[in-house]
């Protein structure tokens, strides 16, 4: 006897032939149209356990459809495929109430498993968000590492679940947090963010909780903490691994007991406040070190949500790219188009600052470039790397300090008696920390803070050798 009854629809011939395969030998039975007339046909005629529906059909839009279906049938599972592979197609599924998403291609023994589990579980998704709210793409990228964030970030709008958002400096962590919070259910609140990193850490606490007059030196009045602002809304704890002991205690505390007190304070105050942190340090790190609670950590990692670095997803860089220039465009700068070639030489980099320093690199390819296409010449004298040749050919670390070796090795070779001068060693330091420390600092654009994440250095150490080094500190505005 079948497990359960399948209504496919798909106006490719080829797809609806390996789907009708694929669940029949599965144990299901299947009827499939290339349609979106028959499928709502079956379906008001109380047809099929479950639908799968490709997104494009000829006659309607699955996304249209499917306010009807859930109307008519409101526990009828729908999972909707979508060559269409962005953050939003993943969006509209959700809100319309599809119970999954799943990009083209997609994996045979992944649709069979969600099959399973939609039948056996069938649930209900609330629309939240009309079509006029979602002119803006907040994410971009159609690689396979993205498809898994949209499907996640999809799942997570309508919950209030906490979620620990990992990954390098400039990959859109805050971006990923915003759209959590601008497409889910608590949009209508506000969305406050605060980096742990950027804060003196004595203030941290008051800038959190809040404060009451004369709680400490200098608190001539109470002020608002960030928890009470974000009252009804999301609250994004930026580089939470910053965050000293006797916050994190608090914190707990709020977590754990959904109330917190001003600095100063004595009478408890709710709080209804959904949080999602981030970090680009690896917490259980901390936790061995003795300087991130553990029992913070697991009540901050309930649903752990990973960005994977741009080079990892280096076939989203086209995308990116042209998305950063677009939008650039629109804020009153030239219009730019980028050659293929110039293309494949981004897709080659390995984007050390991930998505912000490309959209920086965008930045100055409008307002710095008087030509209005892109060429491979002008992207290589912007990138600060050299390029493999190849993608099989020598990674630039290898390039790197291949280069150095040689200079080196001729360096000494230039003494007849093989005796360079004394002072060599803080002398070839100096001239290679200076130029390193000099780039690091112009692509994070004179923000200390970022540049040591980027170059793997202590903040403290940073500023020594900036001071050391005499190097001078210009921030940008662009």
């Amino acid at each position: 006897m079948p497990a359960g009854s399948i209504l496919v629809a798909d106006d490719d011939s080829a797809i609806r032939t390996v789907l009708n395969q694929a669940l029949s030998r599965a144990g299901y039975e299947v009827r499939s149209t290339g349609n979106a007339a028959t499928l709502w046909r079956w379906v008001s005629q109380g047809e099929g356990d479950m639908v799968i529906t490709d997104v494009v059909m000829p006659d309607e839009n699955a996304f249209d459809l499917l306010p009807r279906i859930k109307k008519l049938r409101p526990n009828l599972p729908v999972v909707v495929m979508s060559a269409q592979n962005t953050f939003m197609t993943a969006v509209r599924a959700s809100e319309r109430g599809a119970y999954e998403y799943l990009p083209k291609p997609f994996d045979l023994k992944e649709l069979i498993s969600i099959v399973g589990r939609a039948l056996s579980e069938p649930k209900q998704h609330p629309s939240s968000v009309g079509p006029e709210e979602m002119d803006s793409i907040p994410l971009v990228g159609r690689s396979a590492a993205m498809q898994e964030i949209y499907r996640l970030v999809a799942r997570l709008m309508q919950t209030d679940l906490t979620v620990m958002i990992s990954g390098e400096s400039g990959t859109g962590k805050e971006l990923v947090a915003r759209a959590l919070h601008d497409y889910g259910k608590r949009r209508n609140g506000q969305f406050v963010a605060i980096n742990m990193a950027a804060i003196p850490r004595d203030l941290i606490e008051s800038e959190l909780f809040g404060h009451e007059k004369g709680a400490f030196t200098g608190a001539n009045s109470r002020a608002t903490g960030r928890f009470e602002q974000a009252e009804g809304g999301t609250l994004f704890l930026d580089e939470i691994g910053d965050m000293p002991m006797e916050a994190q205690t608090r914190l707990l505390r709020v977590l754990q007991q959904g109330e917190y007190t001003t600095v100063g304070g004595r009478t408890p105050i709710k709080s209804d406040v959904r949080i999602v942190a981030a970090t680009n340090k690896d917490l259980r790190v901390l936790i061995q070190q003795g300087l991130f609670r553990e029992d913070l950590f697991f009540r901050l990692n309930v649903v752990p949500l990973r960005l994977p670095p741009l080079r990892e997803r280096s076939e989203d860089v086209p995308d990116l790219i042209r998305h950063f220039l677009a939008q650039v465009q629109r804020e009153g700068l030239p219009e730019k188009r980028i050659e293929q070639e110039a293309l494949e030489r981004l897709k080659r980099y390995r984007w050390p600052g991930n998505v912000r320093e490309l959209e920086n690199l965008a930045r100055r390819l409008a307002a710095l470039y008087p030509q209005e296409t892109i060429t491979a010449a002008v992207i290589d004298s912007e990138l600060a790397q050299p390029l493999p040749p190849t993608a099989d050919g020598p990674a630039v670390e290898d390039t790197l300090s291949g280069a150095v070796e040689r200079n080196l090795t001729r360096y000494f070779a230039g003494f007849d008696n093989g005796l360079p001068p004394p002072g060599l060693y803080h002398r070839i330091l100096r001239e290679i920390e200076y130029p390193l420390l000099s780039a690091a600092l112009a692509a994070t654009r004179g923000n200390q803070i970022r540049a040591a994440d980027l170059l793997g250095l202590n903040r403290n150490t940073l500023r020594k050798k900036i001071r050391d080094l005499d190097i001078q500190v210009i921030r940008s505005s662009v």
